[in-house]
């Protein structure tokens, strides 16, 4: 008698196969986005800061 249990089931297959695709991406766009924030925090916490404008006096 065969097991049940391992039995390929197409339809199985294919929603992995489009979660895995899903997750695949958002892990991409994730890493991305962190990528752009920690370059943006360095490149501010790296350069000086402009200089305030001084008010004339009246």
């Amino acid at each position: 008698m065969k097991n049940p249990w391992v039995k390929k089931n197409p339809f199985l297959s294919m929603w992995l196969s489009g979660a895995n695709a899903i997750i695949g991406s958002t892990r991409g766009r994730a890493t991305a986005q962190a990528k752009r924030q920690a370059s943006t925090f360095w490149t501010a916490a790296l350069t000086p800061g402009k200089p305030k404008k001084r008010r004339a006096r009246r």
